[in-house]
């Protein structure tokens, strides 16, 4: 892992104005990156979507956002749980990462084991899963639960396994894009062992699709682990159609689903990265025609009360007997659907 300035370095050149903007912004909001990640980063293009996914921008100390949008510590019922919908949660496994993202919905958490689910922690929420039938389906999230040794994170599945009204156990994950050589045969196996089981990661552009990423979710697609994508529409990243194009085009290439793609949030440390909603809607109207249907994500706001979809406009609404509408194209058609006892 990379969390110094010096091993920074040794990737991309810094001038002396970006090594002190780094020091200030990582005094507010810590930063890691991966040795691999690195990599793959352009050292000529300060404009690199991916550095600026990565490493700290002096942009991040702007006055802008709240650092809770979500409002997800008023909807803890107990430490480490968020609960939004009456029959999913969402545990918050560790408030590391391999890489902190500066786009991260979560840049308010403390980068340290305080929030880590063992012991006493771990205890109170499998206590309160098991105390509500309702509960059905459990997001392992954080932080990155593939922080967990194989063994420390096959302990706390185990414990929700268990409970006999969870149907479902999903691991939110950006190892795939960001720590592919995490993902191993051997962890695959274990999360294999408590099917239904599902993965969500998140790949945010096209250059992020690199042989060993597609060999990491290989690995999990071969055991069985179906694997879904959560975008983040950010804005000098992936807001353009030909940008998104390419990336969802490249997600169903790896047999990974494009779920999801998130606006950003009015969250602190963000600004820069936020674009219009109307920018996103252009964005997922150009790319529906122009590549399979079940590779166009849904474009979702989360708010404090759930995901909503923000979807392009097709209906243009009823004339008499017929609903008129547009086609991905513009062109208009006009389809016969008379009221009932008309």
């Amino acid at each position: 892992m990379i969390e110094t300035i010096q091993q920074l370095k040794n990737h991309i050149p810094l001038t002396a104005q970006d090594e002190a903007d780094i020091e200030r912004v990582g005094a507010v909001y810590p930063w890691r990156i991966t040795g691999y990640y690195a990599r793959l980063m352009d050292s000529s293009d300060p404009c690199c979507p991916l550095r600026l996914q990565a490493v700290p921008d002096i942009r991040e100390l702007d006055t802008y956002g709240v650092d809770d949008p979500l409002e997800e510590e008023a909807s803890s019922p107990v430490p480490g749980v968020i609960r939004v919908y009456p029959d999913r949660i969402a545990v918050m496994v560790t408030g590391q990462c391999p890489m902190y993202c500066r786009h991260c919905l979560r840049k308010r958490f403390r980068r340290d084991d305080s929030a880590d689910l063992k012991g006493e922690r771990l205890e109170r929420v499998i206590s309160y899963i098991q105390s509500d039938p309702a509960i059905r389906d459990v997001l392992l999230t954080g932080g990155d639960p593939l922080m967990f040794s194989d063994r420390d994170l096959d302990g706390i599945i185990r414990q929700i396994r268990a409970i006999n009204h969870v149907e479902i156990i999903r691991i939110g994950t950006r190892a795939p894009c960001t720590w592919p050589e995490r993902v191993t045969g051997e962890l695959a196996d274990m999360l294999a062992s408590f099917h239904p089981l599902w993965v969500s990661t998140q790949f945010n552009h096209p250059r992020e699709i690199t042989p060993e990423a597609e060999r990491a979710v290989e690995t999990l697609l071969s055991r069985g682990i179906p694997v879904n994508n959560q975008s983040v529409l950010l804005r000098g990243v992936n807001d353009s159609r030909e940008t998104f194009l390419a990336l969802v085009r490249g997600l169903v290439r790896m047999r990974i689903r494009p779920y999801y793609v998130y606006q950003a949030q009015t969250l602190s440390g963000t600004g820069h990265f936020v674009t219009t909603i109307e920018k996103g809607l252009e964005i997922m109207r150009g790319i529906r025609g122009w590549t399979t249907g079940f590779a166009v994500p849904q474009y979702v706001l989360d708010t404090p009360y759930g995901k909503i979809p923000l979807n392009p406009q097709y209906l243009r609404g009823r004339k008499g007997d017929y609903i008129e509408m547009v086609n991905y194209s513009g062109r208009l058609w006009r389809e016969r659907n008379p009221l009932p006892g008309t």
